[in-house]
């Protein structure tokens, strides 16, 4: 026998003997030559068997583009076997790119027409494949004709055609819409199937079409009713389920026609409850169907009643044994905590012990839930709960877990000192994983608890003494001891154990911090700043405090050796002043002049800037008189006025000029024509729905205002919106507080958030952009570089 004709069972035998992949490739290979022979020599009478084997070897990942125009002719062949590859062959071999693509439309309008129902049905499949737009020009109203014809296997052939078309030439749909209004009244379950798919599509793509088919519902409802009340039907029959694929198809298209109209959903809130209640959750048909039902539910305009019980079906799914029911489940009371949150909390138990489960996944969208289920009520019970996870999540959870107990605990604590005690706990276990501002954040909340601060620096004080790794907890405590260790001294406070504290300890635990090798640039700013604090606070060891100071006044980080000049400068020419300097911070409100992230620019997660700095939080220095800063504006010198004095190395950046009298006002109004900055935006980003436009406003000298614009253009609310950025060393960035966390739909608004920019070189710019945020209960992470800043933005 020829090689050629070798038959496909028996290429396939010799093929898996093969014991090594180049003994494979070579089977393969001198395969290939031998139908190559035969397709030169034009032999008719293997053809078929030659293409054939030709898929297998595409199904295994080996070229066959050589057997393309063999397929066309296997179309073109009058016997239906042949007829059966070479549609095959060319759903294989062939899309919509390919110019012999185009030689078959012929072949398949002919093939529509034929007499035997299979011929036709091959043509359609192909048709459905791999149409292109123009095919499906060509041959649109031939599927439509074939929609009306009185076979249902060409019927349900048809209709899947139809769908390929519409999705590939929406503006075809019209020209299905009598044909499937006819076919909803078919009692072929296959033919409904695919009147059910096609109606979605066109609903999906065409709103005059989907407000068109809001007439059906009540047939809909009665197709469903139908399965459900059903007799068993061992054609349709699955685990004890009369067809879940046309349920569930016919859900999906309610929810569609429910979406936003009152009365398409109250024509369909019966079939919904008697599904829900109705349904078998044995099999997993059964849970395929309630899951459909519970989405259908949540986004039509439903009774109150109804969404309580798709709540408490998602409970159930919560004691499944499989995982992936405990996960979508999950997925979707979060999607519904915030429009039925007393619903969702009946259930807060079980979410709260899919913490412990041994999945990863299941673990991240029960914490995700858990910490949407935080309120005033139960913040108590859940930070009981929710602690102890941190103490032992994995790694990858440990951040979201912080994050989210602090965002919890700054909205819902009862009290300060029950708030206090919860971010201590936080960073005590965590603390490396906490996000940047939470050390400011803390220290705003201490500044502000004025009848704790014996006790918050006593707890400080212990931590530190156990652990110095966690750098957040040892950057707090150390502003803590700087601003508060003479009550540390005193050893007096009744609300802890009491503790008898000498200078020397104090000192010790502080030059500790600055000399170990755990110890982050930022961290031993706040040390050394902490100790020089404590010189107006002690009596006896002035002296061992200077020699320290002394010593980093040359110490290799710059921002370091910088504070000990400083500080050394202060003892020896302004030691009169030393006291009024160093005396504590005042009582400081979030969002206040005083506190507020406009006041100073974050260096290596640590605050610079003009006046009287301590660890993170600092002073704001007098603002410049309105007269300079209104010459400064214009750019016009006077002489008369004195000559301006030396200035800080680093300025405090506002985002005002400082004018504010009505007389200023008026000036300016005069002004306001003029366009001093002229720095064009730019979009930063744009995928996925998300844009982000910068615009740009030029403040003195090197400092620049970045302002962020995130706009939304998907359906569906962009939450938990964040986003983080950062720029080479040689420049110095800072975020403002966001305007909020959440991005509308549709643009119907905006987030906006300030970032504040030093190029003291004049580099050029260039940014790492990090965003995250929640779509539909899912959660987003991108990262993304802008590098196409313009010029006048950093020369």
């Amino acid at each position: 026998m020829a090689p050629s004709s070798v038959k496909l069972q028996e290429l396939i035998r010799v093929i898996r003997t093969a014991k090594t992949q180049a003994e494979e490739r070579g089977m393969i290979q001198k395969e290939c030559a031998d139908i190559r022979s035969a397709f030169r020599d034009e032999d008719p009478a293997f053809r078929c068997r030659n293409v054939a084997k030709l898929l297998y070897m595409h199904m295994l990942g080996y070229p066959a583009h050589f057997g393309q125009m063999e397929c066309l002719k296997l179309i073109a062949s009058p016997r239906f076997t042949d007829k059966r590859v070479g549609y095959l062959g060319a759903m294989l071999l062939l899309d919509e790119r390919h110019d012999a693509s185009l030689l078959i439309t012929n072949s398949i309008k002919n093939d529509l027409n034929h007499s035997s129902q299979y011929i036709q049905g091959l043509a359609l499949c192909t048709l459905g494949c791999m149409g292109s737009p123009e095919m499906c020009r060509d041959l649109a109203t031939e599927v439509e004709r074939l929609l009306k014809a009185s076979n249902s296997y060409i019927k349900k052939k048809a209709a899947l055609a139809a769908v390929h078309i519409v999705r590939k030439v929406p503006e075809l749909i019209e020209l299905f819409i009598p044909a499937t209004k006819r076919l909803l009244g078919e009692k072929n379950h296959g033919v409904l199937h695919g009147t059910v798919i096609l109606i979605t599509e066109m609903c999906e793509r065409s709103p005059d079409t989907l407000r068109k088919y809001r007439k059906v519902v009540p047939e809909l409802v009665q197709i469903m009713k139908g399965l459900i009340m059903s007799g068993y039907s061992p054609e349709h029959n699955v685990a004890g389920i009369s067809d879940p694929f046309l349920q569930v198809r016919i859900l999906c298209l309610l929810r569609i026609l429910g979406h936003h109209d009152g009365d398409a959903s109250e024509a369909m809130n019966d079939i919904l409850a008697q599904v829900a209640t109705n349904t078998d959750t044995s099999k997993n048909a059964g849970n395929a169907i309630l899951y459909e039902t519970v989405l259908t539910i949540m986004d039509i305009r439903s009774e109150s009643g109804l969404r309580v019980l798709a709540v408490n079906i998602l409970g159930r799914f919560l004691l499944n044994n499989d995982k992936n029911i405990r996960y979508i489940a999950m997925m979707s009371l979060l999607k519904m905590v915030q429009t039925d949150h007393n619903a969702v909390q009946r259930h807060r138990g079980t979410i709260v012990d899919c913490l412990k489960d041994t999945d990863a996944s299941v673990k991240r969208k029960a914490l995700d839930l858990s910490l949407a289920l935080v309120n005033a009520h139960n913040v108590r019970s859940m930070m009981k709960e929710l602690l102890p996870f941190l103490d032992n999540c994995p790694p990858e959870l440990r951040s979201d877990c912080a994050s989210g107990v602090f965002l919890a605990a700054e909205k819902f604590a009862p009290s300060k000192r029950w708030h206090i005690d919860t971010i201590l706990r936080v960073l005590t276990t965590a603390g490396s994983f906490v996000r940047d501002e939470t050390v400011p954040n803390l220290i705003v909340l201490i500044t502000n608890a004025s009848e704790l601060y014996c006790y918050t620096v006593h707890k400080l004080y212990r931590a530190v003494l156990n652990d110095i790794s966690q750098q957040p907890l040892v950057q707090v405590a150390s502003w803590c001891i700087g601003e508060y260790g003479d009550l540390l001294l005193t050893g007096v406070c009744e609300d802890v154990e009491p503790m008898q504290v000498t200078e020397d300890e104090v000192l010790d635990v502080l030059e500790t911090l600055l000399q170990s090798h755990m110890s982050s640039p930022a961290t031993r700013a706040y040390a050394l700043t902490a100790l020089m604090k404590l010189s107006t606070r002690i009596r006896d060891n002035v002296d061992r405090i200077r020699k320290v100071v002394s010593i980093y006044g040359s110490c290799i980080d710059v921002e370091l050796q910088q504070r000990a000049v400083e500080y050394n400068a202060l003892f020896k020419k302004y030691d009169h002043m030393r006291s009024a300097v160093l005396e504590r911070m005042p009582l400081m409100e979030k969002g206040s002049p005083n506190h507020n992230d406009q006041s100073a620019l974050i260096s290596n997660g640590e605050r610079e800037g003009g006046g009287e700095t301590q660890g993170g939080v600092k002073l704001q220095p007098p603002v410049a008189s309105q007269a300079m800063d209104l010459l400064d504006l214009i750019g016009v010198p006077d002489a008369s006025l004195p000559e301006a004095l030396p200035q800080p190395l680093s300025q405090p950046l506002t985002g005002q000029t400082g004018i504010e009298s009505s007389v200023g006002g008026e000036l300016l109004d005069l002004l306001g024509g003029i366009d001093f900055g002229g720095i064009p935006s730019i979009t930063a980003y744009n995928k996925n729905g998300l844009s982000l436009e910068f615009s740009f406003q030029r403040e003195q000298g090197s400092l620049l205002t970045i302002t962020l614009q995130a706009r939304n253009s998907t359906a569906s609310d962009m939450t938990e919106f964040i986003f983080q950025a950062a720029v080479p060393k040689t420049v110095q960035l800072q975020l403002q507080a966001p305007s909020g966390d959440v991005v509308p739909a549709m643009n119907r608004g905006s987030v906006s958030q300030s970032i504040l920019i030093n190029n003291p070189n004049r580099v050029a710019l260039k940014m790492r952009l990090r965003l995250s945020y929640s779509v539909q209960g899912s959660s987003v992470q991108d990262v993304a570089e802008v590098s196409n800043f313009p010029a006048q933005a950093w020369q």
